[in-house]
């Protein structure tokens, strides 16, 4: 599988601030729960990401 694969799975996705002072990206798809935590410096990496992710995809298109 790779990025450009196409799937029709239904997931959930939750963000947000934990009591610990981490940021928690909560993914839930058929009874699979997967909570990832990171530190605010790395969540601000990863949106980062997203946001080249997303000017990348609106010049494809």
């Amino acid at each position: 599988m790779s990025i450009n694969t196409e799937r029709d799975v239904e997931a959930n996705l939750q963000i947000g601030p934990t009591d610990q002072g981490m940021v928690r990206i909560f993914i839930e798809a058929g009874g699979t729960e997967i909570p990832m935590d990171f530190d605010p410096e790395e969540a601000e990496e990863i949106a980062d990401e997203i946001r080249a992710a997303a000017q990348a995809a609106r010049s494809i298109t």
